[in-house]
């Protein structure tokens, strides 16, 4: 279940990169040269996060 979890918050993630980058937006507005590298940044983790929880998904097939 958690390993599940893991997959929606890294599409999460990976979503509020985009919105980050589309609307220059992250609680309070900010300035497109610091909204770029928060977004990639946000995009990049929630990529990392859904590969690691699909790698354990994987791993714990085979263990049963």
């Amino acid at each position: 279940m958690f390993n599940w979890l893991s997959v929606v918050t890294g599409f999460f993630y990976a979503v509020l990169g985009v919105v980050v980058i589309i609307y220059k937006f992250f609680v309070v507005p900010i300035e497109p040269n610091l909204a770029y590298p928060l977004g990639a940044l946000l995009v990049a983790y929630g990529i990392f996060r859904i590969f690691r929880a699909i790698k354990k998904i994987r791993e714990s097939r085979y263990e049963e």
